[in-house]
């Protein structure tokens, strides 16, 4: 299926510390994760291991919200937080 990181998303990604890359690897890869308004969500976790706004983390998970219209992806946003998980 087709993937289409709408610049909005691209914005937020840019602010919040994700990368192009990560969105769409957690689009392809990530798992699922609830959504509302009709839209879907993946989220995947990544090492970080670096500080960010002068604390340290040692991962981060990246959400991917989005919409399918007809055979394509769409992003809708994407939200970033950092900290530490299992798994």
């Amino acid at each position: 299926m087709q993937i289409q990181i709408d610049p909005h998303t691209l914005e937020r990604a840019t602010e919040r510390g994700a990368t192009e890359a990560e969105i769409y690897d957690t689009l392809l890869n990530g798992f699922d994760v609830p959504a509302k308004q009709g839209r879907r969500g993946k989220a995947a976790i990544y090492q970080y291991k670096a500080t960010r706004l002068n604390k340290y983390y040692e991962q981060k998970r990246v959400e991917v919200y989005y919409t399918i219209e007809r055979d394509k992806i769409i992003t809708v946003t994407v939200y970033v937080f950092y900290g530490s998980w299992e798994g």
